[in-house]
């Protein structure tokens, strides 16, 4: 297993070990399914055993990875029914959200959002994919926060973690980042608009928008998922 880590600056706890697995696993340079032994991600990190067991612990808290009696710990596959499972989710809990963000938003989280935009599109013309994932869940953040739902705002967190690997892909199509920049604006118009139901469409057609450039048959079956539960 080559080392496919940047050393964090220091390397003593088991936050900085969680970070920089993290980073690694949603840039795509720990791919899914890949192995993550131990002792080789120690020597990688150039840290004890115990950050990085803790580490592993995290991550497996997250769904990102999975750990098999007397296998070990891996990260986990990515497959057709997870993208939808997994869109699903983030359409249920995040709709919620961006309906009561929308009820209240404010200047101020306008304007933090539209900062966080500019931010994404400099660092993809840099080709900052760290910076450009950052930048992308600071605007998504900022406008979940306006919701004032702190236990909704953190049930979130797996399934949007778990998203960001499917969306790696597509990060720097110059098509599909100039149709998530228009999407995004829409949902924060919305918002600023203070019109709940718009907003929640906005982000439902944002997120099958986002399935569809990953997969289109798991974006149909998405669809129908959500018509069903509409019945």
């Amino acid at each position: 297993m080559t080392n496919k880590f940047r050393a964090p600056a220091r390397t003593t706890t088991a936050d900085q070990a969680y970070n920089t697995v993290l980073a690694a696993i949603l840039d795509g340079s720990i791919p899914a399914g890949a192995p993550l032994p131990l002792q080789q991600l120690a020597k990688d990190l150039d840290m004890s055993m115990m950050p990085v067991r803790e580490a592993i612990k995290q991550l497996e808290a997250t769904g990102i990875i999975e750990v098999e009696a007397h296998r070990g710990a891996r990260v986990r596959p990515l497959t057709d029914d997870d993208l939808i499972d997994t869109y699903l989710t983030r359409i249920v809990l995040e709709g919620a959200l961006v309906r009561q963000a929308a009820e209240g938003f404010d200047d101020e989280a306008a304007q933090l959002a539209r900062d966080a935009l500019d931010a994404q599109q400099l660092a993809l013309r840099l080709g900052d994919k760290a910076g450009a994932r950052k930048a992308h869940e600071d605007f998504h953040f900022t406008v979940y926060r306006a919701a004032e739902s702190s236990w909704l705002f953190r049930s979130i967190s797996p399934t949007w973690l778990n998203s960001e690997r499917y969306r790696a892909a597509g990060l720097y199509d110059p098509a599909e980042v100039d149709i998530r920049r228009r999407e995004h604006e829409l949902i924060l118009d919305h918002c600023v608009a203070h019109d709940p139901a718009a907003a929640y469409q906005a982000l439902k057609s944002h997120l099958l928008s986002t399935v569809q450039g990953v997969n289109a048959e798991a974006a149909e079956r998405l669809s129908e998922r959500l018509e069903k539960q509409m019945v």
